[in-house]
């Protein structure tokens, strides 16, 4: 049979901790504050130059005619007009948001298709555009 080990005594760090939980606590004495380091000036931004190639004006089809107009406008305007009228007619399905569902002026502008993900419309709309 093995001998039982002999019980440890209580550390002095125990019991000092034990006489403190029974009294106050001290405070804390604050830690020295450090220097903060020299920051370095921030750059400044300059503002975004827009990309040519989007502001471009383009002429849209008779089928886009119907709903941005038919004057030559960028890309950019065009994009901005149709959701005006996506929004304006309420025509962004409920159930989700990203989808988009095609009325009468729409249709021939999608390819014939009943709904289209906002994302595959700015690659069917720019099949419309001169």
């Amino acid at each position: 049979m093995k001998k039982a080990a002999p019980k440890k005594k209580a550390t002095a760090k125990k019991a000092a901790t034990k006489k403190k939980t029974s009294k106050k606590a001290a405070p804390k004495k604050a830690a020295p504050k450090k220097k903060a380091a020299a920051k370095k000036p921030a750059k400044k931004k300059t503002a975004r130059k827009p990309n040519p190639a989007f502001m471009k004006p383009m002429t849209p089809d008779t089928h886009l005619a119907l709903v941005v107009g038919s004057k030559p406008i960028p890309r950019t305007e065009i994009t901005k007009k149709l959701w005006a009228y996506i929004k304006k007619n309420d025509l962004q399905n409920p159930a989700n948001r990203r989808e988009i569902v095609a009325d009468d002026k729409l249709k021939p502008i999608f390819g014939g298709k009943k709904k289209v993900n906002m994302f595959e419309m700015t690659k069917l709309v720019s099949k419309h555009m001169k």
